[in-house]
Order: structure tokens, then sequence, then C-alpha cells
């Protein structure tokens, strides 16, 4: 009985497959790592923008807090103390009313 040897063919991988199966390789290991960047970025511009939010929050209670002050200081009760601490003396007749037209 005679014995048969098998023969392995033996496939040759071209260039073409080669640099195929490279850009694949990167692509799989590079997928992650740029999710994991692109959502770190994110994260770090959505910090960003909750600071900018507050600092514009703050400036609004400031902007608020200065217009309340300015009315205060344009009353007729503060500009007639203010008047009488100069000596003056406050003159309904005096009074002359500017319209817009």
């Amino acid at each position: 009985m005679g014995r048969k040897k098998k023969m392995k063919k033996v496939v040759k991988i071209t260039k073409f497959e080669k640099l195929l199966y490279t850009i694949a390789i990167v692509l799989a290991l590079a997928s992650p790592v740029s999710i994991v960047f692109s959502k770190a970025t994110l994260s770090q511009i959505n910090f960003e923008v909750e600071q900018k939010k507050q600092m514009i929050e703050e400036q609004q209670k400031n902007n608020d807090s200065l217009a309340m002050t300015i009315d205060e200081l344009a009353s007729l009760t503060k500009i007639q103390e203010v008047a009488q601490e100069a000596g003056l003396s406050y003159n309904n007749a005096n009074i002359k009313v500017v319209q817009d037209k």
C-alpha cells in the first residue's frame, strides 16, 4: 500500500493584500483611540461652556445690582437729600418737564 503524500498549497499574499491588511489593522487600533480622544475633547469643551455660563450669570447679577444702585441714586428723595446737603432747596416751580417728540 502506497502512501500518498499530501502536498500543501502555499498561498502567496500579494503586496496589495498586505497593504489592505495593514490598513485594516491600523484602523482597528486607531478607532478606539480617536473615540476616547474626541470624548475627552468634548468633555473639556462642555466644562469650559459651563464655566462661561457661570461667569455670565455672575456678571448679570452684578449688572442688576448696579442698575438697582443707579435707580436708588436717581430717585427724587436721594436728589433732594444731596441738594439739602449742598445747601440747595427744592422748589417745584423751577422744575421743567422735557418730553420727547
